[in-house]
Protein backbone atom coordinates (compact mmCIF):
# COMPACT_ATOMS: atom_id res chain seq x y z
CA UNK A 1 0.00 0.00 0.00
CA UNK A 2 0.90 3.63 -1.06
CA UNK A 3 0.59 5.86 1.23
CA UNK A 4 -0.31 9.56 -0.40
CA UNK A 5 1.23 12.05 1.43
CA UNK A 6 -0.99 15.19 2.77
CA UNK A 7 -1.04 18.23 0.81
CA UNK A 8 0.44 21.24 3.10
CA UNK A 9 0.73 24.55 2.77
CA UNK A 10 1.62 26.68 -0.45
CA UNK A 11 1.28 22.46 -2.10
CA UNK A 12 -2.58 22.56 -0.80
CA UNK A 13 -2.97 26.13 -2.24
CA UNK A 14 -1.43 24.96 -5.89
CA UNK A 15 -3.82 22.49 -5.93
CA UNK A 16 -6.71 24.39 -4.98
CA UNK A 17 -5.95 26.47 -7.99
CA UNK A 18 -5.23 24.00 -10.57
CA UNK A 19 -8.35 22.10 -9.70
CA UNK A 20 -10.37 25.29 -9.94
CA UNK A 21 -8.69 26.04 -13.56
CA UNK A 22 -9.89 22.38 -14.72
CA UNK A 23 -13.16 22.85 -13.69
CA UNK A 24 -13.10 26.13 -15.47
CA UNK A 25 -12.08 24.55 -18.58
CA UNK A 26 -14.70 21.66 -18.67
CA UNK A 27 -17.48 24.72 -17.93
CA UNK A 28 -18.97 25.87 -21.32
CA UNK A 29 -18.38 29.42 -21.45
CA UNK A 30 -21.42 31.35 -21.22
CA UNK A 31 -22.90 33.79 -23.73
CA UNK A 32 -21.76 37.33 -23.62
CA UNK A 33 -24.32 39.31 -21.70
CA UNK A 34 -25.50 43.08 -21.95
CA UNK A 35 -24.89 45.04 -18.72
CA UNK A 36 -26.41 48.22 -18.21
CA UNK A 37 -24.86 50.99 -16.26
CA UNK A 38 -26.03 54.11 -14.99
CA UNK A 39 -24.27 57.09 -16.94
CA UNK A 40 -24.20 60.51 -16.61
CA UNK A 41 -23.37 63.66 -18.61
CA UNK A 42 -20.89 66.23 -17.72
CA UNK A 43 -23.39 68.85 -17.69
CA UNK A 44 -26.19 67.27 -15.37
CA UNK A 45 -23.46 66.15 -13.72
CA UNK A 46 -23.81 68.82 -10.40
CA UNK A 47 -27.77 69.30 -10.86
CA UNK A 48 -28.14 65.05 -10.62
CA UNK A 49 -25.82 65.50 -7.35
CA UNK A 50 -28.08 68.06 -6.02
CA UNK A 51 -31.25 65.71 -6.95
CA UNK A 52 -30.09 62.04 -5.23
CA UNK A 53 -31.33 61.56 -1.70
CA UNK A 54 -27.82 59.67 -1.36
CA UNK A 55 -25.49 62.18 -3.58
CA UNK A 56 -23.01 61.53 -1.01
CA UNK A 57 -22.47 58.42 -2.19
CA UNK A 58 -21.12 59.61 -5.75
CA UNK A 59 -17.74 61.23 -6.10
CA UNK A 60 -17.76 65.10 -5.77
CA UNK A 61 -16.69 65.55 -9.34
CA UNK A 62 -17.29 64.53 -13.26
CA UNK A 63 -13.89 63.78 -13.22
CA UNK A 64 -13.56 61.24 -10.35
CA UNK A 65 -16.86 59.89 -11.29
CA UNK A 66 -16.01 58.97 -15.21
CA UNK A 67 -12.86 57.37 -13.81
CA UNK A 68 -14.27 54.90 -11.63
CA UNK A 69 -17.61 54.64 -14.07
CA UNK A 70 -14.98 53.78 -17.18
CA UNK A 71 -13.11 51.07 -15.22
CA UNK A 72 -16.08 49.66 -14.23
CA UNK A 73 -17.24 49.76 -17.93
CA UNK A 74 -13.32 48.19 -18.56
CA UNK A 75 -14.08 45.13 -16.02
CA UNK A 76 -17.49 44.77 -17.97
CA UNK A 77 -15.97 44.30 -21.12
CA UNK A 78 -12.96 42.35 -20.39
CA UNK A 79 -15.11 39.73 -18.79
CA UNK A 80 -16.67 39.49 -22.41
CA UNK A 81 -19.99 41.12 -21.38
CA UNK A 82 -20.98 44.77 -23.58
CA UNK A 83 -22.31 47.66 -22.03
CA UNK A 84 -25.19 49.42 -22.60
CA UNK A 85 -24.53 53.07 -21.08
CA UNK A 86 -28.02 54.60 -19.43
CA UNK A 87 -27.64 58.05 -19.05
CA UNK A 88 -29.50 59.38 -16.08
CA UNK A 89 -31.55 63.06 -17.33
CA UNK A 90 -32.16 65.48 -14.61
CA UNK A 91 -35.28 66.48 -15.99
CA UNK A 92 -37.08 63.11 -15.94
CA UNK A 93 -35.84 60.93 -12.97
CA UNK A 94 -37.01 62.98 -10.83
CA UNK A 95 -40.63 62.34 -12.24
CA UNK A 96 -39.93 58.36 -12.96
CA UNK A 97 -39.05 58.10 -9.48
CA UNK A 98 -42.76 59.60 -8.33
CA UNK A 99 -44.39 57.47 -10.27
CA UNK A 100 -42.66 54.60 -9.00
CA UNK A 101 -42.88 55.71 -5.86
CA UNK A 102 -39.35 55.35 -5.47
CA UNK A 103 -36.33 57.12 -3.77
CA UNK A 104 -34.30 58.94 -6.08
CA UNK A 105 -31.36 56.96 -4.88
CA UNK A 106 -28.86 54.24 -6.51
CA UNK A 107 -31.75 51.35 -6.04
CA UNK A 108 -33.75 53.99 -8.62
CA UNK A 109 -31.15 54.58 -10.46
CA UNK A 110 -30.40 50.95 -10.99
CA UNK A 111 -33.60 49.97 -11.21
CA UNK A 112 -34.40 52.54 -14.22
CA UNK A 113 -31.00 51.49 -16.08
CA UNK A 114 -32.45 47.78 -15.77
CA UNK A 115 -35.89 48.69 -17.12
CA UNK A 116 -34.02 50.73 -20.17
CA UNK A 117 -32.25 47.79 -20.94
CA UNK A 118 -35.13 45.71 -20.91
CA UNK A 119 -36.85 47.94 -23.38
CA UNK A 120 -33.82 48.02 -25.39
CA UNK A 121 -32.90 44.35 -25.00
CA UNK A 122 -31.13 43.01 -28.16
CA UNK A 123 -29.37 39.39 -28.70
CA UNK A 124 -25.54 39.99 -28.86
Amino acid sequence: MVKKKALTGSGKTIAKIKEKAAKKKEEPARPPMLQALVWYKEEHYQELLKLFDDAELLPPTYQHWLARAEEKKAEVEAGGDQVMKVFIDPETFPEWCEKKNLAKDANARAQLAIEVAQANSFSL
